[in-house]
């Protein structure tokens, strides 16, 4: 298959699953602009063929990274992105964030290292029966403490290190997440749309945001460019 070819695949693929569609003119970031394509129904349409080049950009550094055996920390906390964001993620063994980012996973991370220990401390004890010696009353405000650190570090448990690059579904949503990555010269790829502002990041793909269709089209793409990126990988770093 020739170039040309893959590219109209992947922009006849994108427009299947709606990631041509942005938002109202008065809700578009003026770095948007040049991604409109038109309008339909008062919704601005997003030119696939253009987003088309910025998705390959962005897999070439995704691949890039998978080949230096590197980390990317997935983050997608609204409703519509979740699902696709821990799956995307956990097919490629990457950390994610799928609930509320907590401030300072990136800028405080020694400290969010130690809420991450204290949770694998917790889980080994409650396995192997080790709470039983607490009150009933003592263990039921434990488990508290478990539910709580489940749902604020359980997907970045294999973030032992800071990671090298943030794949993130809506970086409008996302802002403090971004600006500690910014804050860390951590590069950003975003999915965004047209009311975000696309400079914020590094690998900016324009494209529907607020879809389930679109994010899980984009998030695929993100991770079987990273397996393709692990399959080159040279047998010494793998």
């Amino acid at each position: 298959m020739t170039k040309t070819a893959e590219n109209q695949g992947l922009i006849t693929d994108m427009f299947a699953a709606g990631a041509h569609f942005g938002y109202s003119r008065s809700r578009r970031h003026p770095s948007a602009k040049p991604f409109i394509f038109g309008v339909k129904n008062k919704v601005e349409i997003l030119d696939l063929e253009k987003t088309s080049v910025e998705l390959e950009k962005a897999k070439d550094f995704v691949k890039s990274l998978a080949q230096g055996g590197k980390q990317i920390l997935f983050v997608g906390t609204k409703n519509e992105a979740k699902r696709a964001v821990e799956a995307g993620a956990g097919a490629i063994d990457m950390p994610f964030v799928v609930e509320r980012w907590v401030g300072g996973v990136l800028t405080n991370f020694p400290e969010i290292k130690k809420r991450i220990a204290l949770l694998e401390d917790l889980r080994n004890k409650k396995e192997k029966g080790e709470l039983a010696m607490y009150t009933k009353k003592e263990r039921l405000l434990i488990d508290k403490d478990v539910e709580r650190l489940e749902r604020n570090f359980a997907g970045i448990v294999s973030m032992r290190t800071m990671p090298v690059a943030m794949f993130v579904i809506d970086p409008k949503k996302e802002a403090i997440a971004v600006k500690e990555a910014q804050y860390l010269k951590i590069p950003v790829i975003a999915l965004a749309s047209s009311d975000c502002n696309l400079k914020d990041v590094d690998y900016a793909i324009p494209g529907n945001d607020s879809s389930v269709a679109s994010i899980t089209f984009f998030v695929t793409q993100i991770v079987q460019a990273f397996k393709d990126g692990r399959a080159a990988m040279p047998a010494a770093i793998q």
